[in-house]
C-alpha cells in the first residue's frame, strides 16, 4: 500500500493550561481532499500550523510527504502550499508583483519564473487585474490570487485554512471546482471549514470538537456509523410540532429547517418513527414523518454531543 501523504500520531498542542489540540491521529491518502470540520476554537488552525511546521507540537509526531514536521520543517515549507484564512499577500503590490515575489521566495528558476506567473494569471482569471494593487481586489479575487500564490511552486500538498470564509457562494463554488482539478492532478489537499456543505464535498474528513477528533471517514461512512437515526418531519405548523416533540425526553436534538424538522433519536430506540408519529397525532398536528439518511449537520450534532456526554461527570 502507498504511504499516506500526511500522517500524525498523538498530535497535541498546549498553550499554557489550554489544550488546543488533544491527541489527534491522522492518515490522509495522496491525491484526495480531506476536510477538518469544526467550529471556531475546535483546533483546526492549530493542527494545520503543526502540519506546516509553523508550530511545534507539545506531544506526538507528524510526517508530511515522509518529512518529520519537527526535524525537517524548513525543507517542508518549500514543498507545501499554505493558504491562511486572512489574506496574507502584500496589499500595496500589484497582482503580478505579488506572484513574482512569491516565485522568488520559492526559488523558482529564472527560466521558469515568468512563464509560471503568466500561466497562473490566466488559470485563475487574474489577467485583467494583473496591474491592480492586491488591497483593492474583491474578496473572490483575493481568494484566487492567494490560491495562485500557494500553488505557484506546484506543491504536492496544499493546506487551506478556512479559505472561503470571506467570499460569496458563487466564488466558493468556483473555488471548489479548482480544488477538484488540483486533486485530479495528484495534489493532496487538506482544507479546514465550518461550512457543512463544503465539508460534504471532501473525499474524507475529520470532525474536531474542542481539540479532539471525534469522528473521521467519508461523509457516507460517517452517516452510516453514527449511533443516531434521523426522522424528518414536514408539518403545516412546524413550530407547534417542534414544541410538542420537545416534550419527548428520548429525543436528542430537534432542528427546524423552514417547514421541516430534523429529529435525532438513539438507534437503540426501536420504535422511533412510531413515537414521533404518535406524539404529533396526539397533538392533532398534521405532518408527514419519515426516516432519512443523516446529513453532515446531523452527524456533527450526534458525534459532538456523544463526546461531551462521555466527558461530563
Amino acid at each position: 500500500m502507498n504511504a499516506p501523504a500526511i500522517s500524525a500520531h498523538g498530535l497535541t498542542r498546549k498553550f499554557g493550561s489550554l489544550v488546543a489540540v488533544n491527541n489527534v491521529d491522522l492518515e490522509i491518502p495522496a491525491g484526495k481532499i480531506y476536510g477538518f470540520l469544526g467550529p471556531n476554537g475546535s483546533g483546526k488552525s492549530t493542527t494545520i500550523r503543526m502540519l506546516c511546521g509553523l508550530l511545534l507540537p507539545s506531544a506526538g509526531t507528524a510526517t508530511v510527504m515522509g518529512m518529520d514536521t519537527r526535524q525537517e520543517s524548513e525543507a517542508l515549507k518549500q514543498q507545501i502550499g499554505y493558504m491562511t484564512q486572512r489574506f496574507s499577500l502584500y496589499e500595496d503590490l500589484t497582482v503580478k508583483e505579488n506572484l513574482r515575489f512569491i516565485s522568488e521566495v520559492y526559488a523558482v528558476s529564472r527560466a521558469q519564473r515568468k512563464a509560471r506567473v503568466e500561466e497562473l494569471l490566466t488559470q485563475y482569471n487574474l489577467r485583467e487585474k494583473e496591474r491592480q494593487r492586491a488591497g483593492t481586489l474583491s474578496g473572490g479575487q483575493k481568494q484566487r490570487l492567494a490560491l495562485a500564490a500557494a500553488t505557484l511552486h506546484r506543491p504536492k500538498i496544499l493546506l487551506l485554512d478556512e479559505p472561503t470564509s470571506a467570499v460569496d457562494p458563487q466564488n466558493r463554488r468556483d473555488f471548489w471546482e479548482t480544488l477538484f482539478e488540483l486533486a485530479e492532478q495528484g495534489t493532496t489537499i487538506l482544507v479546514s471549514t465550518h461550512y457543512m456543505d463544503e465539508a460534504a464535498r471532501c473525499h474524507s474528513l475529520a470532525i474536531l470538537d474542542r481539540g479532539v477528533k471525534v469522528a473521521d471517514g467519508s461523509p457516507r461512512s460517517l452517516g452510516e456509523n453514527i449511533d443516531m437515526r434521523v426522522i424528518e418531519v414536514e408539518a403545516s405548523d412546524p413550530n407547534r410540532a417542534r414544541l410538542s416533540l420537545a416534550q419527548e425526553t428520548k429525543i436528542t436534538s430537534i432542528t427546524q429547517l423552514g417547514v421541516r424538522l430534523r429529529v435525532l433519536l438513539p438507534k437503540t430506540l426501536p420504535d422511533a418513527l412510531q413515537m414521533v408519529q404518535h406524539n404529533l397525532q396526539s397533538a392533532a398536528i398534521n405532518a408527514e414523518v419519515r426516516e432519512v439518511f443523516p446529513d453532515l449537520e446531523d452527524i456533527f450534532v450526534a458525534v459532538t454531543q456523544r463526546r461531551r456526554a462521555e466527558v461530563t461527570p
